[in-house]
């Protein structure tokens, strides 16, 4: 891809850097911009400069937060005793879609995947533990994706929370093995999550 200019270039190869974006994709995008007024411009780049400077995370479940708490913890008319664990920020928005959750999340920041270099030190595991240890926990849903390292997360959290006495569910296999919850349906999400079943059977099931 040829350029007339250096800016043009410039602002191609940052927009391609962003995921699924490719040069021409990336092209497009910026000569939108070119179109738009001077100040519209300035306010999307600054919004994009103040949310990188200034994003803070949930000091409780780790979601993106403006202070101390999110939105959806410091909620009194959330249940807060039902915590449904996910994978990422992604699936927290995917399951608040649905409007058919009212408690509260855990984001773990990942799955454990040792081909990929991720374990369990590495992920919001220990901070989900001393949560159902210091507040009132009735249930852990996991709301993970439906797969081999989905499942191994979901085994081994539940493991280190057997000692304590917590119900432990999963959402029901309405989403396929391999997909995951940020491309699935609203209504498929929906159902999945008020027919969760015991990670007993789930595992059982697994296996």
């Amino acid at each position: 891809m040829i350029f007339s200019s250096s800016l043009l270039e410039n602002a191609v190869n940052e927009f391609a850097k962003l995921p699924g974006i490719g040069k021409k994709t990336a092209l497009r995008l910026v000569l939108h911009l070119i179109k738009q007024d001077v100040n519209d411009v300035a306010q999307f780049s600054n919004a994009i400069a103040t949310l990188r400077e200034e994003i803070r995370f949930c000091n409780r479940c780790h979601n993106i937060a403006d202070g101390p708490l999110c939105k959806i913890c410091s909620n009194s008319m959330r249940k807060q005793e039902v915590i449904c664990v996910v994978e990422n920020i992604r699936d927290v928005i995917a399951i608040e879609s649905t409007q058919q959750f009212n408690g509260v999340y855990h984001v773990l920041g990942g799955i454990i995947s040792p081909l990929d270099g991720v374990g369990p030190e590495q992920l919001q595991i220990d901070s989900l533990v001393e949560r159902v240890q210091k507040e009132n926990i009735a249930e852990i849903i996991f709301a993970l994706n439906p797969n081999i390292q989905g499942d191994t997360t979901i085994y081994y959290i539940s493991k280190k929370l057997k000692p304590h006495p917590v119900k432990i569910t999963t959402i029901a296999r309405g989403i396929s093995f391999g997909g995951e919850l940020e491309y699935a349906d609203e209504m498929t999400l929906a159902k999945s999550i008020s027919n969760r079943i015991p990670v007993e059977n789930y595992i059982t099931a697994g296996n």
